[in-house]
């Protein structure tokens, strides 16, 4: 997994706000605040964070369903040219989207409810394949074995599936196109345990089966740990500890990775976590000088509060705080 598939640069999402209908104001959200990283050929990539850290609207960008205040991505597909994304017209955006398909979080409102399954899954290729009739119930049918669902399903409509078969479908519309990379945005958040596994190891097997890369965003670290090579861990926009798996659940760098880990919890009742990290609640009024994760860390000194922290690198992990390595 050496070539490189996505690269993200600099990228910011800001949101305007406050004002009023007759008052203009320049104050901003920042959702996705000079966010970098790079995602490997064939890898699951790994994005969690808390509700509004800004992992949604991140995949969002990439996918271009929200135009980017500033930033490049840049898409590195197989015997095509490089494309840049921030900057692509409406018809280089038609062509990449063949390329880079999404699953969306909540399998209901994501499917049509007036569509059948032939329509739903189909859409994508009657528009930009040409397809239709046989042909296209014949690919409709294979994308539905390849799910795990039955080609009879063809007619019905998404009220007639549990919501692990309506996520079924949603991945089989993602698979239409025979896509390089697919973005999850908590593919698996909305559905039972046992259901989440079985949609996990029907996204490893498609992944294997079709050489795949995942963008896989979600808030259950469980579920990343078990799926994802390297993990960026995101908060109020700002990745602040990129890492491998294995090293982020072994040797957390950062205080906020070191808070959500200590809140997962122990299937096993006699089993004892060590102490539970201390964190404040968050807080709307976030400081833009300094550290973002300031005013709730309990190791803040005036130089969080006043200076924004440098990238660091540890033990190969990026960690964006001035006492990684030390606290």
């Amino acid at each position: 997994m050496t070539e490189t598939i996505l690269e993200v640069d600099g990228l910011n999402m800001y949101f305007p706000t406050g004002g009023g209908m007759f008052k203009k104001s320049d104050a901003v959200v920042k959702a996705v605040n000079n966010v970098s990283f790079d995602v490997k050929r064939g890898e699951t990539f790994g994005i969690v964070g808390e509700s509004g850290s800004g992992k949604t609207t991140l995949g969002r960008c990439i996918m271009r369903v929200l135009n980017p205040t500033d930033g490049e991505i840049t898409f590195n597909r197989k015997d095509k040219p490089q494309v840049e994304l921030v900057s692509g017209d409406k018809q280089t955006l038609r062509d990449v989207w063949r390329d880079m398909r999404m699953v969306f979080q909540d399998p209901q409102s994501s499917l049509n409810p007036r569509l059948r399954v032939l329509d739903i899954v189909g859409q994508v290729l009657a528009t930009t394949e040409g397809m239709k009739g046989k042909a296209l119930s014949d690919r409709v049918s294979e994308l539905l074995e390849q799910v795990g669902l039955r080609p009879e399903f063809l007619m019905r409509y998404p009220n007639a599936f549990s919501g692990g078969q309506r996520q079924r479908l949603g991945i089989a519309r993602a698979l239409a196109t025979n896509p390089e990379l697919i973005i999850a945005d908590e593919a698996v958040s909305a559905l039972d345990v046992s259901i989440q596994a079985q949609t996990l190891n029907l996204m490893q097997d498609l992944q294997e089966e079709f050489d795949l890369t995942y963008i896989f965003i979600a808030h259950d670290l469980a579920v990343v740990e078990h799926i994802c090579d390297r993990i960026a861990v995101m908060y109020l926009g700002e990745i602040v500890e990129l890492a491998t798996a294995e090293e982020l659940f072994r040797d957390p760098k950062h205080p906020y990775t070191r808070a959500l880990l200590s809140a997962v919890p122990i299937p096993d009742p006699r089993a004892r976590r060590g102490q539970r990290e201390k964190v404040r609640l968050a807080d709307g009024a976030q400081s833009t000088e300094g550290c973002r994760f300031a005013n709730r860390c309990p190791f803040a000194t005036d130089l969080c509060r006043n200076t924004a922290p440098p990238k660091k690198n540890i033990s190969g992990a990026d960690v964006l705080c001035h006492f990684a390595g030390e606290v």
